[in-house]
């Protein structure tokens, strides 16, 4: 077994675990949301020696406690950014899964808007516009990135679905006409019945308080927007038999994607890097190490 070690980064006072295995560039190895490092790590061992992987338990899972109010998206991309620069040392390699495949997608939409529009800024009169937007690599703390199951695309809505939707509304309603602090009262009390709970995904129903409403946030934002504005080399290396995150979800981020290449590995599923670990890692390999 490699060596590990686990450091307590201090992120604005939110103490952020991270296990850290191996040796060489520095990879960011992210967790999927009701999962941990503990699940990544045995990808994490397998890639030790030709990375030093870092992998933190986000807030709220793991050995990380939840955030002191509700975060949404672009909270734990600014955690994922700081654990790049502060803990790893950047630029840093990303693998992500599930949850983590919507930070990482908004980090590096991110780092994409900010080049495009440098180099728009430094086009000069002899130069095309197309030609500075392409000219140039992502000047980030954010290279490689390889997603696998990754969160963040809309999904096909089912028929149970929109009557859970439609019951939640009816439920609000009378409620509607309220003053505002009487009307806040009132709606935190429906979330606290049986029958609002009963509304929600499995994992809504896991959860409560802070997390509860991260939950909330996080998966009500849908990226396909930040795709084309994402300048890395993107590896998308998912399961094909993925139920939480459907094979179209993939098709529709690579098609969304500047530089995708989508990779299927058979008799996969949600957690392909578990079901086929010896494919999952030899295909992750080629993919860091190809110049």
């Amino acid at each position: 077994m490699p060596e590990e070690i686990t450091q307590i980064f201090d992120y604005k006072g939110q103490p952020v675990s991270c296990r850290v295995t191996g040796s060489g560039p520095p990879l960011l190895i992210l967790h999927g949301w009701g999962s941990s490092s503990r699940v990544m790590m045995p990808l994490a061992h397998s890639l030790s020696d030709i990375r030093t992987c870092y992998v933190p338990d986000l807030p709220g899972f793991g050995a990380t406690p939840p955030p002191p109010e509700p975060w949404g998206i672009d909270d734990y991309t600014d955690l994922a950014k700081a654990l790049a620069i502060e803990v790893a040392g950047g630029p840093v390699d990303v693998l992500a899964h599930s949850f983590g495949g919507r930070i990482t997608l908004k980090w590096a939409a991110r780092n994409g808007s900010k080049t495009l529009a440098a180099s728009e800024s430094d086009s000069g009169p002899g130069r095309q516009p197309e030609e500075a937007a392409s000219g140039g690599e992502p000047d980030s703390e954010l290279l490689k990135i390889i997603i696998t199951g990754g969160a963040g695309m809309k999904p096909r809505r089912s028929f149970s679905y929109y009557r859970r939707r439609t019951t939640a509304m009816v439920l609000k309603a009378p409620f509607a006409l309220l003053p505002g602090a009487l009307k806040a009262k009132a709606q935190e009390w429906l979330r606290t019945t049986a029958i609002w709970k009963s509304l929600g995904s499995s994992d809504y129903q896991k959860l409560e308080g802070v997390m509860r409403e991260t939950f909330v946030r996080t998966v009500s934002e849908h990226l396909e927007h930040c795709l084309p504005e994402i300048p890395n080399d993107v590896l998308l290396l998912w399961g094909r038999e993925d139920e939480a995150t459907p094979w179209y979800q993939a098709e529709r981020m690579e098609k969304g994607l500047r530089k995708g290449a989508l990779v299927g590995i058979e008799r996969a599923g949600h957690y392909a890097f578990l079901d086929q670990p010896d494919r999952f890692q030899r295909i992750v390999r080629a993919f860091l190490s190809a110049e």
